[in-house]
């Protein structure tokens, strides 16, 4: 499947999102028109309706595109200005497009019907039966809240509730190694969610330590609480880095560099480390971001001995291919979250990362080269997961 270009994903998800707003709007106002309420009453509502929808929108709009530098906000200020906004936007989406496959769907069975009375011939019609709109009525508002539910659930809970993902690999150095990818800093990834996910690492104890990009969300004053925390993870072969299209969309590589380096972690630019264990040698090599960097793998392999050991760091995994090409035996990327919403279908898994790429999330393989896109721990764009949860992955190599 040719994946979908970027500036036609971002157009259906606005179209849509705005669709939402508008549709949710209408169908709101049809149901308060229909009630029993006074005229004053009424438009009172419609109006509070409206204004509620706008500010909901417009707030995590807001969130989404501006960067938010207020660190560590009171749990208070993060239900109320960032979640509640954020569980509606993903809500409103689905359950308006739930909304109107029933209004497709009723309006054909309602046509179905009427054909079917002409050729049957006139019958008693019986008197409308209010405890069975009632019912339906009740059935539609059910099945609207649910989306709103999943999102609730799914940036409370799911998006939360991290698994350890542990794979063993032939490599040809053994090697003890965690990865962590995605992190987003920022209003929905604390430094107290942090500080869980690199307790984590520290019990797993790593021989080797590598971040693969996406450190931040939209703003660098998370920056500093990111790498302290990461810094706490000692690794008996040390901590490695790449940067990922947000540091490149948000800061300088310049800055990300001196932080790092006064932490003792490796920041890897189109650039290898070769590594002494007590077993053999292996190499560590990384690469900038695909996209948005100057990515150049030639350059970060340059020098390297033919056939030693190598890790490839890579924040997009498209990069695979061409590391199959040149033998490299093991590819770490990120990026696409495993899709952050997933559908699993009995035809495969669907989310909109499957969308635009060939490499969501998971083990891939070329030849004797292996390619590992892990799901990450943080979001972006909304804080809700749904079957595809944060993971810290442990290689052991051997």
């Amino acid at each position: 499947m040719t994946p979908v270009p970027f500036g036609t994903f971002r157009l259906i998800i606005v179209s849509l999102a705005v669709f939402a707003q508008i549709y949710l709007f209408w169908r709101i106002r049809q149901a308060i028109r229909s009630s029993r309420r006074s005229g004053s009453q009424a438009s009172l509502a419609v109006v509070l309706t409206g204004a509620v929808i706008i500010v909901l929108f417009a707030s995590n709009w807001y969130i989404m595109s501006r960067p938010i530098p207020w660190v560590d906000p009171p749990v208070l200020a993060q239900v109320l200005l960032f979640y509640a906004p954020a569980v509606w936007g993903f809500g409103s989406i689905f359950a308006a497009l739930l909304l109107l496959l029933t209004q497709v769907i009723g309006g054909l069975v309602r046509t179905a019907v009427r054909i079917f009375r002409r050729i049957a011939g006139p019958a008693r019609t019986e008197p409308p039966d209010p405890g069975r709109r009632l019912f339906l009525r009740a059935g539609v508002g059910g099945l609207a809240a649910a989306p709103f539910l999943l999102s609730g659930y799914g940036s409370a809970y799911a998006g939360r509730d991290h698994t350890i993902v542990a794979l063993t690999f032939p490599f040809g150095c053994p090697l003890r190694v965690v990865q962590l990818t995605d992190i987003h800093a920022g209003i929905y990834m604390t430094r107290d969610m942090m500080r869980l996910y690199v307790d984590q690492v520290i019990a797993l104890k790593p021989e080797l330590f590598v971040l693969t990009g996406d450190y931040i969300s939209n703003s660098t004053v998370f920056f500093p609480g990111f790498v302290e925390e990461m810094a706490r993870a000692h690794a008996r072969y040390g901590t490695f880095a790449i940067l990922g299209n947000h540091e490149n969309w948000y800061g300088e590589q310049g800055y990300f560099q001196r932080l790092f380096d006064q932490h003792g972690i490796r920041l890897l630019q189109n650039e290898h480390q070769v590594i002494q264990t007590d077993q053999g040698r292996f190499a560590i090599a990384g690469i900038d971001d695909l996209r948005s960097g100057q990515p150049d793998l030639e350059a970060a392999l340059a020098g390297l001995t033919f056939g030693i050991p190598t890790i490839l760091l890579s924040h997009r995994p498209e990069v695979f291919p061409r590391a199959a090409e040149l033998e490299i035996p093991l590819t770490l990327s990120g990026h696409y979250h495993g899709g952050q919403i997933k559908l699993s279908l009995p035809s495969g898994d669907f989310s909109l990362a499957h969308l635009r790429t060939a490499y969501p999330e998971g083990l891939y393989r070329i030849g004797t080269s292996q390619l590992y896109v892990s799901r990450g721990i943080g979001t972006t764009f909304t804080p809700v997961r749904l079957n595809a949860p944060p993971e810290v992955t442990l290689f052991q190599l051997t």
